[in-house]
């Protein structure tokens, strides 16, 4: 119980923590960060249950106000902006990203990165597609034309959290609660 608690609150830390890393904010108000990949390894490393606390307890903070955004947003505020979408679908694709790895069994680094295809790029672009249509006044097609800028580094995320995942599980494999 006590490991369990400290692993979520590490993971919610490294979601913030790579919110440090500068971001890079399109023409239409959404920021390119490295946070998502905190949230795929939510999933890869923590499990289903495990990781989708962590982005909700990560989630949860930034509603009370913490700026742990990428360029130190917070608050409720946030949440009616064109991100909205993306941020509350960090713990449900935490959740599915972990399942992934949880139930399909083979080269851990191959199905990580399958796992964030789905969970961390897939789930995420479906929440975020709605909140940027709702809140940029889009339809669905325009909103979703709109996150394909996001594709190229999501990808590359999703192979690093493969790739990372797999070379924690190498060095310390009781780490990777996902598979244990």
């Amino acid at each position: 119980m006590e490991r369990n608690l400290t692993m979520i609150a590490l993971f919610a830390a490294l979601i913030a923590g790579l919110g440090l890393i500068p971001k890079f904010t399109l023409a239409f108000g959404v920021p390119i960060t490295a946070q998502t990949l905190g949230v795929m390894l939510c999933g890869t490393v923590l499990g289903a249950r495990r990781g989708a606390l962590a982005a909700l307890l990560f989630v949860a903070l930034v509603a009370l106000g913490l700026p742990l955004l990428a360029g130190g947003r917070g608050g409720l505020g946030v949440f009616a902006s064109p991100t909205v979408g993306f941020l509350v679908s960090w713990p449900i694709a935490a959740f599915v990203t972990g399942l992934i790895v949880e139930r399909w069994r083979g080269k851990l680094a191959l199905v990580a990165a399958v796992a964030s295809l789905i969970g961390g790029i897939a789930v995420v672009y479906a929440f975020g597609i709605v909140g940027m249509s709702v809140t940029l006044g889009k339809t669905l097609p325009e909103a979703a034309l709109l996150v394909t800028a996001f594709l190229p580094g999501d990808v590359i995320k999703a192979v690093l959290a493969g790739l990372i995942t797999s070379a924690l599980a190498r060095a310390r494999p009781a780490s990777v609660l996902s598979r244990a």
